[in-house]
């Protein structure tokens, strides 16, 4: 009897053999995609381990993919020079397969996700400044510790808080801080004032995602989508990932949050409020999800907001973009409080007082692992890496952005 090394897993042969078949296949592109996905419904465990050093290493999604596309070319094909439109759609089709395969695994799905909820380096690096300070400040988000409250304010007021890459890199280092500082008790997030003809003086939560960006192909599937998901909103849920003397009790620091909603909250920005354990809004306030009119999936709000809102009205508000605004009876769904617009600033800090509570933290966490439990969130975050990646770089989409941006519309790939 032979006995295999942990070097020679016993799949490994069967593994290279379809993987040599995948690379001399000179089919369509579903029918190489097709022996992918069958590939990673296979081989998806034996594959992250041989990644991650038998999931001893924590790889950062980005991380991950690069990994792949250097390790396992055939499966994940790297990036090329000057790389055009077209190609770009494929490699990140791709990425989306492979994603989707990791994550529909427990184990390696569970790591990643896991993983994903470490702080940045960045966040690390920045952690002692903070920590004297008080105060962080980046091209899109302010924070700013006041009594054992972090104050998250988004300001990029030249796209009226509209979310890229950057504002995803900003934010996930923000909440991170927020979460690692011990004198934090409390988060809030709010919109800064804007200097936009249309609001300016006004604060505005987010106009979504940045269309603009997306026309011009700098909305990525894994830095901005995914990253999006599996960072810091997962965070905004879970907690922080840290290794300290008492993680027995907890594997993640984790507080509560507070939203408060000036003007509007579009698209990604309504996403947001549907993982906070307090929303408030001013009275001349609206929210909607108009992902369908974009032609995108709007996060993983199709997950949480019939659980939140009930079926039908999500079906309303994702499939038909209706608007809400704070005033009306079905905001109460959305919106635990609305105000006038100048009672905002005193409603955040009774709300933030409310949760300082020593029994918020372990109560939150038993709510959110009753209505969102892990296994939930990565079985649907492994389809969402697929259909997104197909959504993103459909034409429809394109032609929606370019309208938007008065570009003339892109070529069919």
């Amino acid at each position: 009897m032979t006995t295999q090394t942990p070097e020679e897993p016993e799949t490994a042969p069967r593994r290279d053999r379809d993987l040599d078949r995948i690379a001399a296949h000179r089919g369509t592109a579903d029918q190489v995609r097709a022996l992918r996905t069958a590939f990673m419904d296979r081989h998806a465990d034996d594959i992250y381990d041989r990644l991650t050093d038998g999931r001893s290493a924590r790889p950062r999604i980005a991380e991950l993919v690069a990994a792949a596309a250097d390790t396992f070319p055939a499966l994940v094909p790297p990036a090329g020079p000057a790389e055009p439109r077209s190609a770009r759609a494929g490699r990140e089709i791709d990425q989306g397969v492979f994603l989707r395969g990791v994550l529909r695994s427990p184990v390696a799905g569970g790591h990643l996700l896991t993983s994903m909820l470490q702080p940045t380096e960045r966040a690390l690096r920045l952690l002692p400044q903070f920590l004297r300070t008080g105060v962080l400040e980046t091209a899109s988000v302010r924070l700013e510790r006041r009594d054992g409250v972090a104050h998250l304010t988004m300001c990029r007021d030249d796209c009226l808080n509209a979310e890229d890459n950057l504002q995803v890199d900003d934010m996930e280092t923000a909440v991170d801080l927020a979460l690692l500082d011990p004198a934090v008790r409390v988060g809030v997030l709010r919109g800064g004032t804007m200097t936009h003809p249309r609001y300016r003086g006004r604060r505005v939560f987010s106009a979504g995602i940045n269309l603009k960006a997306l026309h011009a192909g700098e909305i990525s599937l894994v830095d901005f989508l995914l990253r999006r998901e599996l960072g810091y909103i997962s965070k905004l849920v879970r907690g922080v990932l840290v290794e300290r003397d008492d993680s027995w009790r907890s594997a993640t620091v984790e507080k509560p949050w507070v939203a408060a909603v000036d003007t509007f909250a579009i698209g990604g920005g309504c996403q947001l409020l549907l993982v906070f354990d307090h929303v408030i809004a001013g009275a001349d306030a609206y929210v909607s999800l108009p992902a369908a009119q974009e032609g995108i999936i709007p996060g993983v709000s199709n997950l949480r907001l019939g659980r939140v809102a009930g079926a039908r009205l999500a079906r309303r508000v994702v499939l038909g973009g209706r608007r809400i605004r704070a005033t009306e009876p079905d905001a109460r769904l959305l919106i635990d409080e609305v105000v006038e617009p100048d009672g905002i600033d005193a409603a955040v800090e009774r709300a933030a007082d409310a949760l300082r509570a020593p029994a918020v933290v372990p109560n939150r966490r038993m709510l959110n692992l009753a209505e969102e439990p892990l296994d939930a969130f990565r079985s649907y975050a492994a389809e969402f890496a697929l259909q997104q990646a197909l959504r993103l770089h459909a034409d429809d989409v394109s032609d929606k952005a370019a309208r938007f941006t008065g570009a003339a519309p892109a070529a069919s790939s």
